[in-house]
Parts: C-alpha cells; sequence; structure tokens
C-alpha cells in the first residue's frame, strides 16, 4: 500500500519517540541500578553551542541554569525523533528489515548525539573507557530497537 511521504515521517517521528522514551528509560534505570549520577553532556553542548553561534541562553543565576538544563534534553528528543522520523519516510517497501533498521536507528543516534559533543569538543569519545561507552551504547541500541519495532508496528 502506497502512504504519503507525510504519514510516513509521522509515523516514523512517533517510533523515534517511543524510542527516546525507551533510552530515556534505559539511561535511568543504569543510573538506580549502578548509583551513577547524571551527566552533564547535555547542559554542556547546550552551551558549547550557544557560544559558538554567539547567542546567550537567557536568564541569570538559577533561572538561566534551569533553562540549560532543560534544553539539553530537549536536543535528545528533537535527536530521538528526528532519526525516526527520518527513518520513517522510507517506508517499508524501502527499508531493510527489523535488525537493519535498528542498528540504524542505533547508530544514527549515537552518531547524532555524540558527533556534535565530540565537534563542540564537549567530550572526546576517543578517550572513553568501556564502562563509559557500554553507558552510551547499551540505552542507544534500546532506543535502536523499540525504534525498529515500532516502525514494523505503525507499518
Amino acid at each position: 500500500m502506497s502512504t504519503s511521504i507525510g504519514s510516513r515521517v509521522l509515523r516514523g517521528a512517533i517510533a523515534g519517540a517511543a524510542g527516546t522514551t525507551a533510552l530515556n528509560a534505559a539511561t535511568y534505570l543504569d543510573m538506580a541500578v549502578r548509583g551513577r549520577g547524571t551527566s552533564s553532556a547535555p547542559q554542556d553542548t547546550v552551551e558549547a553551542m550557544a557560544d559558538k553561534a554567539g547567542v546567550d541562553v537567557p536568564g541569570e543565576g538559577d533561572t538561566r541554569d534551569n533553562r540549560v538544563a532543560g534544553l539539553g534534553p530537549l536536543l535528545g528528543l528533537a535527536t530521538g525523533i528526528g532519526i525516526g522520523a527520518l527513518l520513517g519516510a522510507f517506508g517499508e517497501d524501502r527499508r531493510p528489515g527489523f535488525a537493519a533498521t535498528a542498528a540504524l536507528a542505533t547508530l544514527g543516534a549515537m552518531a547524532g548525539s555524540d558527533a556534535p559533543m565530540a565537534a563542540l569538543g564537549v567530550t572526546d569519545p576517543r578517550t572513553w573507557s568501556a564502562g563509559s561507552w557500554a553507558s552510551d551504547a547499551v540505552p542507544h541500541a534500546v532506543y535502536g530497537a523499540v525504534t525498529a519495532l515500532a516502525l514494523d508496528l505503525l507499518d
């Protein structure tokens, strides 16, 4: 059955939102189980992006800090929903099978979050320990699997 590009993109965005929710759940579960703290990388990325763009995040003190704290996770949501929308745009007849779609979603989400942070000097993945890579890769793999599953179900 042929569907419009808009419909495919919307279904992909919904799948990406489901995957992003699963990624967040996996991350928070990891934090709860291992007792590890939150990462400042999303907020640091917002700060670096604002500096690079020559834009000030409005507010002072706690108000500004709270804005930055809110904008960081919004970047992650935009990345996850965007990757899902992109995959959805291809439609089920042009998308690879489940495993390949899950891998593409995983790698896309990792690249979409880690590459800007590396380019902005927020982090250097080449220096990450195995544990740091696992803390990044496992939730992204959960994202990929859930996004691919949701795409299949929505198709």
